[in-house]
């Protein structure tokens, strides 16, 4: 991919400025890494994509660096995070099958190696600030036990921004510890400002001589709509509601990444970073987000809920008229090119292409191949092979494409007929589309090019084969936070 061939290119500046040998990459000294998850945040919920979103921070680190226009996460949050965690697709976790439903006992596995252990093993400090939801019931599946020296945030899915709290069925249940102990926020803080004030508190600890992995899967822009009032009115405009409360809250968001990325400035840690934005997965359109032009939204297989708004920057990539990447990489792909600028060598069998060996190897080689998602629960996969992209069953319960709410008098966001309410009662045949000439999805060529379908069909069925089934466990009633002082805590499965 050209987009890897820049990060070598970083790379090897960094070992020019050192005064170190270009050969091999792990002789630079290893810069810093501050992968930054935005979470539910839509396609045209960014600067770049849609200039009515008021995100000056993050546009300007995207003009200077690497957009990555197709850019692929999950179609939910867990399974991306797992994506990103371990170079592996989810349906070879058992992590593919929607999210991790708070009292249920689902995990990442614990046979399968971490981004932070194997970063770790090559001397990084790693910490994660924000949103976990890769498991809980057991502590072995918390962060501070795979891989992370320290720990801010949640272990859930989602929180009321104010009190901490997430439901499990009619009860309440606290959830925000720091490290592995419960950090009572007796006033009330929107989280987000914790989040900021914790990050920056990593990045002022520091020891400048050790290099950094900072995860920041940010609770910004996930429901629910909570944010203060200051950034709502941001945009006068906008008269939905629910649009208008979200698009405070990605502004709010923005203004968080421009004090961290200043405090990285400010501790001249930001001269050797490397720098990920990203989103899980698409904006969910019944809660204020937008993915307009594309096709769908949160929770389906189409465009629009699985390619993300994503850049990569560096100094050592600033572009004074900025540089747009159109060649398709996944979220798995994270995970050995991160282990390759940090001179480590990846697990011997990882889903993620591993950019370094090919380079140095063979030249530049880019990802042509990779399956969206193997759900046998639901019946639904998705594939996409070079141009082409085919999606078995249903895609999921957002079909259509959605305007932008609340401007122009765009009425906000209804059900439309076409949505797939009972998926397994509604018989989808198999779609193909190129995706390069159509990225919207709006021409079906299943019938037209039936050589491309069979071999595509092939493919699939390879992968499926490899294949794990999906966790599906119920909800555990030890896991109710009723059982342990009104807190989520491990230690119930």
């Amino acid at each position: 991919m050209q987009m890897m061939w820049l990060l070598r290119s970083a790379a090897l500046a960094w070992m020019v400025l050192l005064g170190r040998s270009a050969s091999p990459v792990a002789a630079a000294k290893p810069p810093h890494i501050i992968f930054v998850v935005a979470d539910d945040l839509g396609w045209n919920d960014v600067g770049w994509h849609n200039p009515s979103m008021l995100t000056p921070n993050l546009n300007r680190y995207a003009a200077q660096g690497v957009i990555l226009n197709s850019s692929y996460v999950q179609y939910f949050c867990s399974p991306s995070r797992t994506a990103f965690m371990t170079g592996y697709f989810p349906y070879h976790t058992g992590l593919q099958h929607r999210v991790i439903t708070d009292g249920t006992p689902r995990y990442l596995p614990d046979n399968f190696t971490t981004l932070p252990q194997l970063l770790k093993k090559a001397g990084y400090a790693t910490h994660i600030v924000g949103k976990w939801h890769l498991g809980m019931c057991n502590w072995k599946y918390t962060p501070t036990y795979r891989g992370f020296d320290s720990f801010f945030g949640y272990y859930s899915g989602m929180e009321d921004y104010y009190t901490h709290n997430e439901h499990f069925q009619k009860d309440e249940g606290y959830d925000l510890r720091s490290n592995t102990t419960v950090y009572l926020d007796l006033d009330g803080t929107h989280f987000n400002y914790l989040f900021t004030q914790f990050a920056i508190q990593v990045i002022q600890n520091h020891d400048a001589a050790t290099p950094l992995y900072l995860y920041l899967p940010f609770h910004l822009v996930h429901g629910p709509l909570q944010v203060p009032a200051k950034y709502e009115d941001l945009y006068p405009d906008v008269h939905d509601e629910s649009r208008r409360i979200y698009s405070g809250m990605v502004s709010m968001m923005d203004e968080s990444f421009g004090n961290i990325t200043q405090a990285l400035d400010n501790r001249g840690l930001l001269d050797n970073t490397l720098l990920v934005f990203t989103t899980d997965n698409g904006g969910p359109v019944n809660d204020g987000a937008n993915n307009w032009p594309l096709r769908g939204a949160k929770t389906t297989f189409w465009e629009g809920g699985t390619r993300g708004a994503a850049f990569v920057w560096s100094k050592n990539l600033l572009s004074k008229t900025g540089y747009v990447n159109n060649e398709m990489m996944h979220a798995v792909d994270w995970f050995p090119t991160i282990l390759g600028l940090a001179g480590q060598s990846p697990v011997s069998k990882i889903d993620g292409v591993n950019q370094w060996d090919m380079l140095s190897n063979n030249g530049p080689s880019q990802r042509d191949e990779f399956v969206y998602n193997i759900d046998t629960i639901i019946n639904s996969t998705a594939i996409r092979w070079k141009d082409y992209k085919l999606m078995t069953g249903s895609p999921g319960n957002y079909n259509d494409w959605y305007p932008v709410p609340g401007l122009n008098d765009v009425p906000a966001y209804v059900s439309h007929s076409d949505d797939d309410t009972h998926r397994n009662q509604v018989r989808w045949k198999p779609r193909l589309y190129n995706i390069r000439e159509d990225p919207e999805e709006r021409t079906d060529l299943s019938h037209s090019l039936p050589d491309v379908m069979r071999f595509i069909t092939s493919r699939l069925q390879f992968w499926m084969a490899s294949g794990v089934p999906p966790q599906n466990a119920p909800l555990d009633p030890r896991g109710d936070p009723k059982n342990w002082g009104g807190v989520w805590t491990p230690g119930w499965c």
